[in-house]
């Protein structure tokens, strides 16, 4: 696909993040399924309800641009929703499957960050303040959850060191 502005590759890689959500959203529910932790089990829980609330987001800024959402995948997120499946695929111990699940899940996570830091940036510059705000709340909620993440994994991956 040309693209000739900035703007044109702003919702390429809004569309780019509607898939990246939307794969999401189906691969929560069995990374929460897979963890043993409960306050694990609860983050993925808690993001699943959040990711369904970016994807609204997201919808709202394609209404508002009067353009449809769907139409890419993004290729990124399928590798790490692939990655993930495998790992879950493996014979582990709880807590090491866990710390496998974290691992997974800030990857996700710090990819979320660096796009959606990117298209926020990008909507301010274009000066569409208002979607900059959507997308500066949706930014905020993958920092939190990528913070939750790390503060589970400093007990989580002390456990997994532990023999059984």
């Amino acid at each position: 696909m040309e693209m000739d502005s900035l703007q044109e590759l702003w919702i390429e890689e809004l569309r780019d993040l509607y898939s990246a959500e939307n794969q999401l959203l189906k691969a929560l529910p069995k990374m929460a399924k897979k963890a043993s932790a409960p306050e694990l089990q609860k983050a993925f829980q808690t993001h699943l309800k959040e990711t369904e609330e970016h994807v609204d987001r997201l919808k709202k800024i394609f209404d508002k641009l009067g353009k449809k959402p769907t139409g890419k995948k993004c290729a990124a997120m399928e590798g790490l929703v692939e990655e993930g499946k495998e790992m879950m695929g493996e014979d582990l111990e709880d807590e090491v499957m866990d710390a496998a699940l974290i691992s997974a899940a800030q990857k996700v996570e710090h990819y979320e960050i660096g796009s959606y830091g990117t298209v926020r940036t990008w909507a301010k510059l274009m000066g569409d303040e208002a979607s900059a705000r959507l997308l500066q709340q949706t930014l905020d909620e993958e920092g939190k959850t990528d913070k939750l993440l790390s503060g589970l994994s400093e007990q989580i991956n002390v456990e997994a060191m532990q023999p059984n």
